[in-house]
Protein backbone atom coordinates (compact mmCIF):
# COMPACT_ATOMS: atom_id res chain seq x y z
CA UNK A 1 0.00 0.00 0.00
CA UNK A 2 1.64 3.56 -0.77
CA UNK A 3 2.65 5.21 2.23
CA UNK A 4 0.14 8.31 1.64
CA UNK A 5 -2.57 6.19 1.30
CA UNK A 6 -1.71 4.71 4.53
CA UNK A 7 -1.53 7.91 6.45
CA UNK A 8 -4.73 8.94 5.00
CA UNK A 9 -6.29 6.11 6.03
CA UNK A 10 -5.04 6.13 9.58
CA UNK A 11 -6.07 10.07 9.43
CA UNK A 12 -9.66 8.68 8.92
CA UNK A 13 -9.68 5.82 11.40
CA UNK A 14 -8.81 8.72 13.99
CA UNK A 15 -11.21 10.73 12.62
CA UNK A 16 -14.17 8.89 12.93
CA UNK A 17 -12.77 7.09 16.07
CA UNK A 18 -16.43 6.82 18.26
CA UNK A 19 -15.14 5.94 21.25
CA UNK A 20 -16.12 7.75 24.27
CA UNK A 21 -13.20 9.50 24.76
CA UNK A 22 -13.13 10.67 21.48
CA UNK A 23 -16.24 12.05 21.61
CA UNK A 24 -15.71 14.26 24.22
CA UNK A 25 -12.07 15.40 23.36
CA UNK A 26 -13.71 16.39 19.94
CA UNK A 27 -17.21 17.89 21.46
CA UNK A 28 -17.41 21.64 21.85
CA UNK A 29 -16.99 23.65 25.01
CA UNK A 30 -20.12 24.26 26.01
CA UNK A 31 -20.90 20.02 25.52
CA UNK A 32 -17.99 19.49 27.62
CA UNK A 33 -18.96 21.53 30.47
CA UNK A 34 -22.25 20.06 30.37
CA UNK A 35 -20.79 16.30 29.91
CA UNK A 36 -18.86 16.93 32.84
CA UNK A 37 -21.14 18.76 35.27
CA UNK A 38 -23.56 15.27 34.18
CA UNK A 39 -20.60 13.05 35.40
CA UNK A 40 -20.02 14.99 38.49
CA UNK A 41 -23.61 14.94 39.47
CA UNK A 42 -23.65 11.10 38.34
CA UNK A 43 -20.56 10.55 41.27
CA UNK A 44 -22.22 12.72 43.61
CA UNK A 45 -25.52 10.85 43.51
CA UNK A 46 -23.79 7.22 43.87
CA UNK A 47 -22.32 8.96 46.83
CA UNK A 48 -25.31 9.77 48.18
CA UNK A 49 -27.06 6.59 47.17
CA UNK A 50 -24.54 4.33 48.87
CA UNK A 51 -24.41 6.23 52.24
CA UNK A 52 -28.44 6.25 52.45
CA UNK A 53 -28.78 2.66 51.74
CA UNK A 54 -25.54 1.33 53.82
CA UNK A 55 -26.95 3.98 56.65
CA UNK A 56 -31.08 2.37 56.74
CA UNK A 57 -29.25 -1.14 56.53
CA UNK A 58 -27.52 -0.07 59.84
CA UNK A 59 -30.86 1.39 61.30
CA UNK A 60 -32.90 -1.31 61.12
CA UNK A 61 -30.31 -3.80 62.46
CA UNK A 62 -29.70 -1.12 65.55
CA UNK A 63 -33.61 -0.59 65.54
CA UNK A 64 -33.90 -3.93 66.35
CA UNK A 65 -31.20 -4.55 68.74
CA UNK A 66 -33.17 -1.43 70.67
CA UNK A 67 -36.26 -3.34 70.63
CA UNK A 68 -35.23 -6.28 72.22
CA UNK A 69 -33.57 -4.70 74.52
CA UNK A 70 -36.69 -2.37 75.33
CA UNK A 71 -39.18 -5.64 74.95
CA UNK A 72 -37.22 -7.90 77.33
CA UNK A 73 -38.41 -6.99 80.23
CA UNK A 74 -35.47 -5.12 81.98
CA UNK A 75 -35.83 -1.83 83.93
CA UNK A 76 -36.00 0.97 81.87
CA UNK A 77 -34.04 3.09 83.92
CA UNK A 78 -31.25 0.59 83.68
CA UNK A 79 -31.84 0.75 79.85
CA UNK A 80 -31.67 4.46 79.56
CA UNK A 81 -28.10 4.72 82.37
CA UNK A 82 -26.74 2.32 79.16
CA UNK A 83 -27.70 4.16 76.27
CA UNK A 84 -26.57 7.61 78.72
CA UNK A 85 -26.36 10.67 76.12
CA UNK A 86 -25.06 9.44 73.35
CA UNK A 87 -28.15 7.43 71.41
CA UNK A 88 -26.87 5.74 68.36
CA UNK A 89 -30.10 5.74 66.36
CA UNK A 90 -33.13 7.76 66.07
CA UNK A 91 -34.88 5.48 68.03
CA UNK A 92 -32.32 5.22 70.83
CA UNK A 93 -32.96 9.16 70.65
CA UNK A 94 -36.36 9.20 71.06
CA UNK A 95 -36.35 7.09 74.23
CA UNK A 96 -33.43 9.09 75.70
CA UNK A 97 -35.72 12.03 75.36
CA UNK A 98 -38.25 10.87 76.80
CA UNK A 99 -36.92 9.44 79.72
CA UNK A 100 -35.09 12.40 80.06
CA UNK A 101 -37.97 14.77 80.42
CA UNK A 102 -39.65 11.75 82.95
CA UNK A 103 -36.43 11.88 85.08
CA UNK A 104 -36.74 15.79 85.36
CA UNK A 105 -40.27 15.74 86.65
CA UNK A 106 -39.52 13.02 88.81
CA UNK A 107 -36.32 14.83 89.92
CA UNK A 108 -38.42 17.90 90.89
CA UNK A 109 -41.46 15.65 92.85
CA UNK A 110 -43.72 16.86 90.10
CA UNK A 111 -44.75 13.56 89.18
CA UNK A 112 -46.79 12.79 92.35
CA UNK A 113 -48.97 16.08 91.33
CA UNK A 114 -52.33 15.87 89.68
CA UNK A 115 -51.75 18.55 87.07
CA UNK A 116 -48.17 16.69 86.48
CA UNK A 117 -49.88 13.72 85.82
CA UNK A 118 -51.97 15.02 83.23
CA UNK A 119 -49.27 17.60 81.40
CA UNK A 120 -46.47 15.31 81.49
CA UNK A 121 -47.30 12.94 79.42
CA UNK A 122 -48.18 15.62 76.67
CA UNK A 123 -44.82 17.04 77.08
CA UNK A 124 -43.72 13.12 77.05
CA UNK A 125 -45.16 12.78 73.35
CA UNK A 126 -44.34 16.43 72.38
CA UNK A 127 -40.55 15.80 73.14
CA UNK A 128 -40.43 12.55 71.16
CA UNK A 129 -42.32 14.32 67.97
CA UNK A 130 -39.73 17.06 67.61
CA UNK A 131 -37.13 14.31 68.55
CA UNK A 132 -38.52 12.28 65.97
CA UNK A 133 -38.75 15.28 63.32
CA UNK A 134 -35.24 16.18 63.97
CA UNK A 135 -33.58 12.65 63.82
CA UNK A 136 -35.72 11.89 60.25
CA UNK A 137 -34.60 15.53 58.91
CA UNK A 138 -30.78 14.78 59.22
CA UNK A 139 -31.59 11.40 57.50
CA UNK A 140 -33.76 12.99 54.69
CA UNK A 141 -30.34 15.27 53.85
CA UNK A 142 -29.11 15.48 50.46
CA UNK A 143 -32.30 13.10 49.15
CA UNK A 144 -33.37 16.47 47.44
CA UNK A 145 -30.19 16.35 45.36
CA UNK A 146 -31.62 12.83 44.02
CA UNK A 147 -34.77 14.66 43.27
CA UNK A 148 -33.13 17.33 41.34
CA UNK A 149 -30.41 15.27 39.53
CA UNK A 150 -33.39 12.90 38.42
CA UNK A 151 -35.46 15.81 37.44
CA UNK A 152 -32.75 18.52 35.48
CA UNK A 153 -30.15 16.02 33.99
CA UNK A 154 -31.97 14.66 31.02
CA UNK A 155 -32.56 18.25 30.12
CA UNK A 156 -29.12 18.89 30.70
CA UNK A 157 -28.10 16.55 28.47
CA UNK A 158 -30.49 17.88 25.68
CA UNK A 159 -29.25 21.21 25.86
CA UNK A 160 -25.63 19.66 25.11
CA UNK A 161 -27.07 17.45 22.40
CA UNK A 162 -29.08 20.74 20.62
CA UNK A 163 -25.64 22.86 21.37
CA UNK A 164 -23.55 20.19 20.05
CA UNK A 165 -26.15 19.53 16.87
CA UNK A 166 -26.06 23.51 15.64
CA UNK A 167 -22.30 23.28 15.98
CA UNK A 168 -22.53 20.03 13.27
CA UNK A 169 -24.77 21.69 11.31
CA UNK A 170 -22.72 24.86 11.13
CA UNK A 171 -19.36 22.60 10.25
CA UNK A 172 -21.46 20.99 7.53
CA UNK A 173 -22.77 24.06 5.75
CA UNK A 174 -18.59 25.32 6.14
CA UNK A 175 -17.40 22.35 4.47
CA UNK A 176 -19.98 21.68 1.93
CA UNK A 177 -20.75 17.95 2.52
CA UNK A 178 -23.77 16.27 3.75
CA UNK A 179 -22.09 12.84 3.39
CA UNK A 180 -22.47 10.55 6.67
CA UNK A 181 -18.98 9.87 7.28
CA UNK A 182 -18.91 13.82 7.84
CA UNK A 183 -22.08 13.95 9.61
CA UNK A 184 -22.21 11.12 11.58
CA UNK A 185 -19.34 12.26 14.07
CA UNK A 186 -20.91 15.08 14.88
CA UNK A 187 -24.54 14.12 16.20
CA UNK A 188 -22.83 10.96 17.88
CA UNK A 189 -21.34 13.63 20.06
CA UNK A 190 -24.31 15.68 20.23
CA UNK A 191 -26.16 12.52 21.50
CA UNK A 192 -23.44 11.25 24.10
CA UNK A 193 -24.76 14.32 25.96
CA UNK A 194 -28.15 13.12 26.24
CA UNK A 195 -26.69 9.40 27.05
CA UNK A 196 -24.97 11.34 30.14
CA UNK A 197 -27.87 13.02 31.23
CA UNK A 198 -29.99 9.66 31.26
CA UNK A 199 -27.09 8.02 32.73
CA UNK A 200 -27.05 10.42 35.62
CA UNK A 201 -31.33 10.85 35.67
CA UNK A 202 -32.25 7.44 35.87
CA UNK A 203 -30.37 5.73 39.12
CA UNK A 204 -30.77 9.10 40.51
CA UNK A 205 -34.73 8.38 40.05
CA UNK A 206 -35.11 4.54 40.96
CA UNK A 207 -32.69 5.42 43.93
CA UNK A 208 -34.76 8.77 45.77
CA UNK A 209 -38.14 6.54 45.06
CA UNK A 210 -36.74 3.41 47.23
CA UNK A 211 -35.24 5.27 49.67
CA UNK A 212 -38.29 7.86 50.01
CA UNK A 213 -40.13 4.63 50.54
CA UNK A 214 -37.28 3.30 52.80
CA UNK A 215 -37.81 6.02 54.88
CA UNK A 216 -41.17 6.66 55.10
CA UNK A 217 -41.52 2.90 56.75
CA UNK A 218 -38.93 3.50 58.92
CA UNK A 219 -40.56 6.73 60.08
CA UNK A 220 -44.42 4.91 60.85
CA UNK A 221 -41.88 2.48 63.04
CA UNK A 222 -40.55 5.01 64.87
CA UNK A 223 -43.78 6.76 65.21
CA UNK A 224 -45.60 3.26 66.10
CA UNK A 225 -42.44 3.60 68.93
CA UNK A 226 -42.89 6.25 70.22
CA UNK A 227 -46.98 5.78 70.58
CA UNK A 228 -46.54 2.33 72.33
CA UNK A 229 -43.70 4.59 74.86
CA UNK A 230 -46.10 7.35 76.00
CA UNK A 231 -48.40 4.49 76.88
CA UNK A 232 -46.42 2.73 79.21
CA UNK A 233 -45.38 5.92 80.82
CA UNK A 234 -49.02 7.41 80.92
CA UNK A 235 -49.80 3.92 82.63
CA UNK A 236 -46.99 3.95 84.82
CA UNK A 237 -48.38 7.43 85.64
CA UNK A 238 -51.92 6.39 86.52
CA UNK A 239 -50.39 3.19 88.66
CA UNK A 240 -48.64 5.74 90.96
CA UNK A 241 -52.02 7.47 91.16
Amino acid sequence: MDPVQSVQLAGSVVEHDLSMWALFLRADIIVKVVMVALLAASFWCWAIIFDKLMRLRSLWQRAEQFEESFWSGGSLEELYDRIGSRPMDPMSAIFVSAMREWRRSAAKGLADREATRVSLPQRIDRVMHVTLGREMDILERNLGVLASVGSTAPFIGLFGTVWGIMNSFQSIAATKNTSLAVVAPGIAEALFATALGLVAAIPAVIAYNKISNDLDRYSKRLENFSGEFGAILSRQLEEKA
